[in-house]
């Protein structure tokens, strides 16, 4: 199943908005791990990331945002401050699950970088359930040595994915941004874990070497610092006619320096540094 975010997406911008963002601290790689495999985040920093999600403040916080049902605070809702503060504490939210690094392709890996992996930790990820049901995402980063609260989302797809790779015979699960594409890394082959990869790389995956091969010739030309990236351009990627993949007309960087969740679309941060996204739509595959 795969859940498509239609609705603005926030972007974790150290331009603009101050946030120094700081990619996920992340252990050695353990000797004998396959070339490629992107090195695991420390036990350590996965429980700090989840205590930060833990806060009351962030709990809160959390409660509204079920209240709201995603709706950013800069919209205005049909019920009142008191109705939304009495919805924010039956909302009664709850941490559901493991806290995950999430991965998302590596530009060195994009560009053939000799060592790079396919993909780096950007984040942290828990999965907080309401008590009527509702889903979110609590994203978090390491910024300045210590885990802050940086994005709450409406879906679970980032612990979803992870929870499929794992359970699927294990590896690493990882998010091309630009297809919206999730794929696990296992025993040297990238495997489809949602339809949008199934259409990049078909049912059976490819090789870790032919999927670097396919992503070079998609965006090769569009790393940061290219000409394309320095015109501006930006939009993402999307099939054409013929079902191949091209750069979006009229888009940005198709692959911007891979940074917080190289995501679509941006919001303004909210209160202590959270920033809301919300899916407003979902198709299942």
């Amino acid at each position: 199943m795969t859940s498509i975010r239609n609705a603005a997406v926030a972007v974790l911008l150290a331009a603009g908005l101050g946030l120094a963002v700081t990619p996920a601290a992340q252990a050695d790689t353990p000797a004998g791990t396959l070339a490629g495999t992107p090195a695991p985040v420390a036990a350590a920093d996965l429980a700090q990331a989840r205590g930060a999600v833990q806060d009351p403040a962030v709990l809160e916080r959390l409660g509204h945002f079920f209240a709201r049902q995603g709706v950013p605070p800069t919209q205005q809702l049909t019920i009142g401050a008191a109705e939304e503060a009495r919805a924010a504490s039956a909302a009664a939210p709850r941490l559901a699950g493991d806290t995950v690094p999430v991965y998302t392709l590596d530009a060195d890996f994009v560009a053939g970088s000799p060592g790079a992996p396919v993909a780096k930790a950007e984040y942290t990820a828990s999965k907080a359930v309401s008590a009527d049901g509702q889903v979110a995402s609590v994203w978090t980063v390491n910024q300045g040595g210590s885990w802050r609260v940086v994005n709450i989302a409406s879906g679970g797809d980032e612990s979803d994915y992870a929870a499929r790779a794992a359970g699927g015979g294990g590896g690493t699960a990882f998010r091309e941004p630009q297809l919206n594409a999730w794929y696990v890394l296992r025993d040297g082959r990238v495997l489809p874990l949602d339809d949008e990869a199934r259409r990049s790389v078909g049912e059976a995956g490819v090789s870790l070497a032919a999927y670097q091969r396919l992503v070079h010739q998609r965006y090769g030309d569009k790393l940061p610092g290219s000409a394309y990236d320095r015109a501006g351009k930006g939009g993402g990627y999307q099939p054409d006619a013929t079902g191949q993949q091209t750069a979006a007309a009229g888009g940005g960087s198709a692959l911007p320096a891979v940074t917080a969740a190289a995501a679509l679309g941006a919001t303004a941060l909210v209160g202590a540094g959270v920033a809301l996204r919300r899916r407003a739509g979902a198709r299942r595959g």
